[in-house]
């Protein structure tokens, strides 16, 4: 579930330049964003807007999930625990593009561009981990109903999540370290939106192919992740359908729906960024899929978790009514 470079990107530059046209780059230039006084404002505010409701949106649903007794189970813990990182995953990327819509200077240092490289992808490694996690349990809970709580522990549930997230963001380190030693040479413009391996990489003054065999792991890490919930919801779909009562098939079904509409929007996005291989998408194209996946899909979720889940939308309101009888009381 790591999301790196296509490799078609890795023959960018000859092994046999000189050094000496090897020049050191400390900072990396944005060329995909307005200037402010040519429009630039016009993204800002519903980016700006955006960004605020998936951070307390998100925020929203993993303290209900925290206050409300009813929903300490394995299946809103790992909602709750991927609505947090949702926040950490939006910040990593958003905050800057909000700040290079405004400024003149749409830069970012070399150190900066790291970290956002490696935060961006660990939380989205640590998320794609969880969903495959919450197929898992949602497969065990529905084919297996009778063995579910001894199977999925809360000691389970808990070590599933620390799992997922230190995995996450360990399997990228390797990767980060070996970037940070490749020289960069001539443009320093970055042809998308925020750090991402597969423009950062053409920057790259040396071979880069022998990161080929990564490309090809990576890719199979996100297909296997694909499959495991495809087949988890082909059998979990199988069973609903054998259920006799209406009622039950729509309950068993209502459980499911939300994460499987998040799956679907998370690896869709992923997958047409990631997946391409040889394909090579215009850069206007190329911009709205890093947005579907960096901006997008963040900003639906709490929409998909809140609204569709009854039990969600009691525990909001009990939180939201009970703040504002303290507040009240209070005052």
């Amino acid at each position: 579930m790591c999301f790196f470079l296509p490799s078609t990107l890795t023959g960018n530059s000859s092994v046999n330049m000189e050094r000496k046209n090897q020049t050191g780059i400390s900072e990396f230039f944005f060329s995909g964003f307005p200037q402010f006084q040519d429009g630039g404002f016009l993204f800002f505010i519903p980016l700006l807007l955006m960004y605020m409701f998936v951070v307390i949106g998100n925020l929203m649903i993993f303290i209900a999930i925290r206050l409300d007794a009813r929903l300490h189970n394995p299946m809103y813990n790992f909602i709750g625990i991927f609505s947090f990182l949702e926040i950490w995953y939006t910040t990593a990327t958003i905050p800057k593009m909000l700040s290079n819509l405004i400024s003149d200077q749409k830069t970012i240092s070399f150190t900066g561009c790291l970290l956002q490289m490696y935060f961006f992808h660990s939380l989205g490694n640590s998320e794609g981990i969880l969903l495959t996690t919450m197929a898992i349990d949602r497969y065990i809970a529905i084919c297996n109903p009778l063995r579910y709580p001894t199977i999925m522990t809360p000691k389970l549930c808990g070590q599933l999540i620390t799992g997922s997230c230190i995995f996450g963001f360990l399997v990228l380190l390797p990767e980060i370290i070996w970037i940070s030693t490749l020289p960069f040479c001539g443009s320093n413009q970055i042809h998308q939106l925020f750090c991402d391996f597969a423009p950062v990489l053409s920057l790259v003054c040396t071979d880069t192919s022998t990161i080929l065999v990564e490309d090809v792991v990576h890719a199979i890490a996100i297909l296997i992740a694909v499959l495991i919930i495809t087949l988890s919801y082909i059998r979990i779909i199988a069973v609903i359908l054998s259920i006799p009562s209406v009622e039950g098939r729509h309950k068993a079904f209502s459980t499911c729906a939300s994460h499987l509409t998040v799956f679907i929007m998370f690896y869709g996005s992923v997958s047409l960024m990631y997946l391409r291989f040889s394909a090579i998408f215009p850069p206007f194209l190329d911009r709205t899929i890093a947005l579907m996946f960096a901006v997008l899909a963040p900003f639906c979720n709490p929409f998909i978790y809140s609204l569709r889940n009854k039990d969600m939308k009691e525990a909001i309101k009990k939180m939201i009514f009970s703040q504002k009888s303290f507040n009240m009381s209070g005052s």
